[in-house]
């Protein structure tokens, strides 16, 4: 069982990994968890996913970019365009993304899947607020590309962005399209776009 962020009452809190009273007898053997793990992310991370989303969006820009709906709804029918770090069990960052099969993103992108597409379109990047400025972000971004190349069919990453955000995934390797049919009361959007290609590389380039 993965564990969850505790942040909330709804959240499940940290299991106890050692007896009451601190002694592991000799013959039990210790499970512990990994210190790192890169995995799609399942319906029953709904919840972190969102309370982690929550947090860095709403103080910003007033709504998040998913409701917890959607995030049900992604996560049951494509998680394998989903990626999520964890670190000791705590979900600490995520992507979440879904198909689309037109070259540009429509207004209907932000809340549909189309299956067996050649195009993935994200639709959110967010790191734990006690994980950020960290550089968590942009690696995880890294992974998620590199993950990609794996995913038959796939060719071209697709998002949108603040304008201020446009270094950050130019910097990923993304390419503008220009200005975003997508629309959010008091916010405008670039479109970017990154083409997926060739094998994964084996390991990340520490200039990335």
């Amino acid at each position: 069982m993965t564990h969850q962020v505790s942040r909330s009452p709804f959240l499940k809190p940290f299991y106890t990994r050692t007896p009451v009273g601190g002694v592991i007898p000799r013959t039990q053997r210790r499970h512990t968890l990994p210190a790192s793990e890169f995995r799609n992310l399942t319906p029953q991370d709904a919840i972190s996913v969102f309370e982690i989303e929550r947090e860095a969006f709403v103080s910003v820009s007033g709504e998040c970019p998913l409701t917890l709906d959607e995030v049900l709804n992604f996560l049951s029918q494509c998680p394998e365009l989903s990626l999520g770090w964890f670190e000791e069990g705590q979900l600490v960052a995520f992507i979440i993304g879904s198909g689309w099969g037109k070259e540009r993103l429509e207004q209907e992108a932000m809340t549909q899947h189309v299956p067996e597409t050649s195009a993935v379109h994200i639709h959110v990047l967010s790191v734990h607020r006690h994980a950020r400025q960290q550089g968590k972000g942009s690696i995880l971004l890294w992974r998620y590309l590199q993950y990609l190349r794996c995913v038959p069919g796939l060719r071209r990453a697709l998002l949108v962005c603040e304008e201020f955000l446009v270094p950050f995934y130019q910097k990923a390797g993304f390419k503008e399209k220009g200005p975003s049919a997508i629309t959010v009361p008091n916010l405008t959007f670039q479109e970017m776009e990154y083409h997926i290609g060739g094998a994964a590389y084996a390991r990340r380039n520490s200039g990335c």
